[in-house]
């Protein structure tokens, strides 16, 4: 069999690539595994020793997550390397405070990426850098600014700037096939579900597994997540602490194993993702969240638009209405306690004039912001909370004021400019795509909106675990690689018809 010259040319290439990067990283593990046995054995001694047991910890840990990563990049498991990038994000960075190894990783695996490329393993830049350089200068100042401690300061630039740009770019990558697509929504669901079993575990059990003593001690020092005068009955916030945080990133990841449930076509694979959606639906309950539920209706509307084919809009219904008569049956006191939750005057009062003090400082620093940094915020928005503002609160609750009072309004702008621009090409593969897997980008698209929406009542987009999540999701659905794919189909079929006397 005689085989064009594009594959003929293409796949020694590719295969020499693959076999020299693949060898390096044997090579690699094996060097890693002879450094790690004796380092294991060192870091085993000092925990059961008691000696620097928290190090000793770290350090076994690291260790370990080494060599599962160097042995998933191996095997060229992407999808699995970008979704565990998100889960230290959350646990290790976020929940452990550590804060910047998940970058560390991000930028690695870019690295490996680039050096790895070929012609089935694609590299690609991201559209509009002029923009994303504005972004990445202009909050170099605010950054600066609002350093007052390290938390700040690690959390800001690293992570809600500069790791925005290296998660969207690795979900750009990770987007160049619908293949692909659906390998990473399958694993993202597959983490979204475990967050959602770990939310109602702490609702039914009132403790978090792998919790930390840190943890432990911010929880017990609030009263705030516990329902008026529902005696036991807390909102449970999971590895986000914040039962709101825990609301949004549960709402946006409500979508994923539904565009997978559409998209598939196995009946015993179908109905693994519904329970996947029903799990992580009952855990967005449990938060209480009245920001992530509304902005979850606003995704099911979104949905709805964007799913590929008019039955599919009918089983969507029929889902909606089944989910319904469930929550409403078999958990009534949880729907009670959340339209209570959502209608508390309370609540409503704080988010106002969270935001009328956002407005003001916005109105006195519009161009540059008073510094991004939650203790430069709570401290210089101070002379601009309103006297009905009750409380002193760190950041707005709203990440549009967020941008507009820490880092002034042309960030705000620059920042609207990259979500809209980056939903622009989203939509632009989304009506290239076929119908069947439309309803996979459709998922993505209506997990943005939710985020997107949300982000008007608490700090989502500039929160670094939800963030990173929505960066890798809007990349991976408005990839290039899928509008080439598109040209070229587009172009065979044009020269087929062409042919055909």
């Amino acid at each position: 069999m005689i085989k064009p010259k594009l594959w003929s040319g293409a796949i020694p290439q590719d295969r020499g690539l693959r076999t020299f990067f693949t060898s390096s990283f044997i090579y690699f593990s094996m060097i890693a595994l002879v450094i790690a046995l004796p380092l294991g054995g060192v870091a085993i001694a000092m925990v059961f020793d008691g000696k620097f047991g928290h190090l000793g910890i770290y350090l076994l840990a690291g260790i370990v997550g080494a060599i599962i990563s160097a042995i998933i990049i191996i095997l060229r498991q992407d999808e699995l390397a970008v979704v565990v990038i998100l889960a230290v994000h959350l646990y290790v960075d976020f929940y452990a405070a550590l804060y910047i190894l998940a970058q560390i990783m991000a930028l690695a695996l870019l690295v490996i990426f680039f050096l790895g490329r070929s012609h089935r393993y694609p590299w690609v830049e991201p559209g509009a850098l002029w923009l994303w350089f504005l972004f990445l200068t202009l909050t170099l100042i605010p950054s600066i600014n609002g350093a007052l401690n390290v938390d700040d300061a690690l959390n800001y630039y690293p992570n809600v700037i500069l790791g925005a740009f290296m998660m969207f770019w690795l979900g750009l990558l990770l987007g160049r096939d619908m293949l692909s697509i659906r390998r990473f929504f399958v694993m993202l669901s597959v983490f979204g579900t475990l967050i959602a079993l770990h939310t109602i575990l702490q609702a039914v059990f009132g403790s978090t597994f792998l919790q930390l003593q840190h943890a432990a001690t911010f929880l017990t020092s609030i009263t705030a997540y516990q329902l008026g005068t529902n005696a036991g009955v807390y909102r449970s916030g999971s590895f986000f602490l914040d039962p709101n945080w825990n609301g949004t990133f549960l709402a946006v990841m409500l979508f994923i194993p539904l565009g997978l449930f559409f998209e598939g076509a196995q009946l015993l694979k179908r109905v693994f993702y519904l329970t996947e959606a029903f799990i992580i639906l009952l855990a967005l309950f449990f938060t209480y969240s009245a920001g992530a539920s509304v902005a979850a209706l606003v995704g099911v509307l979104a949905f709805i638009i964007f799913l590929g084919r008019v039955r599919y809009r009918l089983q969507f219904a029929l889902v909606i209405i089944i989910a319904a008569l469930v929550m409403f049956v078999y958990f009534p006191l949880q729907v009670s306690l959340l339209l209570q939750h959502g209608s508390d005057p309370s609540e409503l009062a704080i988010r106002g004039g969270a935001w009328r003090t956002a407005l003001g400082v916005i109105q006195a620093n519009p161009l540059a912001g008073i510094g991004l940094g939650h203790q430069v915020y709570q401290e210089r928005a101070e002379p601009y909370r309103l006297a009905a503002s009750a409380m002193q609160l760190d950041h707005p609750h709203n990440s549009y004021l967020e941008w507009g009072a820490m880092a002034g309004l042309p960030v705000l702008l620059v920042f609207l400019a990259l979500v809209v621009f980056a939903l622009y090409k989203a939509l632009r593969n989304w009506i290239g795509a076929d119908p069947e897997t439309r309803s996979l980008l459709g998922a993505g698209i209506a997990s943005i909106v939710v985020l997107s929406v949300n982000s008007w009542s608490i700090n989502g987009w500039t929160l670094p675990p939800i963030a990173a999540v929505g960066w890798m999701i809007l990349g991976v659905i408005s990839s290039p690689f899928l509008a080439k794919r598109r040209m070229v189909k587009w172009g065979e079929r044009d020269k087929s018809s062409m042919s055909v006397p």
